[in-house]
This record gives structure tokens, C-alpha cells and sequence, in this order.
């Protein structure tokens, strides 16, 4: 079983902006606008300095996405499985081992989340690190290892897609971050994103 004896620098960061998006309407969170950006680009930029490199797992507008200048990959499972789809697509064409997945609607992120979840799988073999924000863990921000993967894509098949529920079937840490629990927001509908529109004016 692998050990968590990388270098912090051997992670890739994962925006995870592949799915339906239907509390949304069906539009692409990813690309509506928050604060005169499209949201992703936000997350990207709260990521990218706590990660070696960064990918971007999306199913529509590939094309938009290539132009925020990282790779952009698609599920590798047919009918929008859901989140796990995503991260077995960014573990199966990430660089590095380690794959620090985040969604693309979470532009509040933490700026340490890389280095505490690493941090805590040091002298473990756990395979994976979750946030706890002081109510629940949070699965979408997970950092994951790579030798996950042949479990996940059979998980996947199998219809087995409970995203927090698969991952406390595997070797994990949890990480407590009740310190900052709005690093973990999402904006899922449109009444979110309007209230975090108002909040990022106010900024």
C-alpha cells in the first residue's frame, strides 16, 4: 500500500467542473461570472500556488476551458456519473501521484488546504485525506492517491457513486478545518451565487 512519502510539491490540483449542474438551471457553474471573472477562474487561482500543476475535468466547453491555460479532461465514463467520474479522470491523466480535487464552484478555498491534508497523511498509509469543517467532511476537496483508481473505476461501473460514503470505505484521514468552515462553500443555485456576488462587491 503506497505511503505518503512525496514531496508536497509532487500534487496536482483538480477543478472539478464536469457535471449537470442542475440546481443551476444546467448552466456550466464553472463559467458564470463572479465579480466579473467566470468562477473557475477564481478557484484557479486560489489553487494553483499549492499545487504543482493543475488540470481541469469538464464535459461541455472544453474549448472555453483549455483558454485558462491547463489541461482539460474529460469523464472517461459515459452519462455523467457524477463527482467520482471526475476524479478518476483527473487521477488517470494527472502527472503526479497525489491528485487534490476541488470544485469548481468553491471559490472561498482555504489557502492551506494542500498543506494541512498532506501534512496529516505523513507516517500513515492512508491513500486519502478529507477536510472536516467542524459539522461534516468534505469529500469534494479530498486529496487522493492515484492507487485509488482501479477501485474507483470499478466503483464507478458498479453504480456505486455516493461520493463521501466511497471514500470512508478507504484508507483516509480526516483533517479538521472548523477553523475556516466557509473555505468549503459552494455555489450551488442562483440565490448562492447572487448573495456571494453582493459579498465579493462589497470586498
Amino acid at each position: 500500500m503506497a505511503q505518503a512519502n512525496h514531496s508536497i510539491g509532487a500534487i496536482t490540483g483538480a477543478v472539478l467542473a464536469g457535471g449537470r449542474a442542475t440546481r443551476m438551471g444546467g448552466r456550466d457553474k464553472g463559467l458564470l461570472p463572479l465579480g466579473g471573472e467566470p468562477m473557475v477562474r477564481r478557484v484557479l487561482r486560489a489553487l494553483a500556488p499549492q499545487v504543482r500543476t493543475l488540470v481541469i475535468n469538464a464535459n461541455r466547453n472544453e474549448p472555453v476551458y483549455t483558454t485558462f491555460g491547463y489541461p482539460v479532461v474529460t469523464d472517461d465514463h459515459d452519462d455523467y456519473p457524477g463527482p467520482l467520474a471526475g476524479m478518476a479522470a483527473a487521477l488517470r491523466h494527472a502527472p503526479t501521484d497525489w491528485v487534490q480535487c476541488v470544485p469548481c464552484d468553491a471559490p472561498t478555498l482555504p489557502e492551506d488546504l494542500v498543506a494541512r491534508l498532506w501534512r496529516a497523511l505523513q507516517g500513515t498509509d492512508a491513500l486519502i485525506a478529507l477536510p472536516f469543517d467542524g459539522h461534516r467532511i468534505q469529500p469534494l476537496f479530498a486529496l487522493l492517491h492515484r492507487d485509488l483508481l482501479p477501485a474507483l473505476d470499478a466503483d464507478i461501473r458498479a453504480g456505486r457513486l455516493a461520493v463521501g460514503r466511497w471514500m470512508l470505505d478507504h484508507t483516509h484521514v480526516e483533517v479538521d478545518f472548523s477553523d475556516c468552515p466557509g473555505g468549503f462553500a459552494n455555489l450551488n443555485t442562483p440565490e448562492e451565487l447572487a448573495l456571494h456576488q453582493s459579498v465579493v462587491r462589497g470586498q
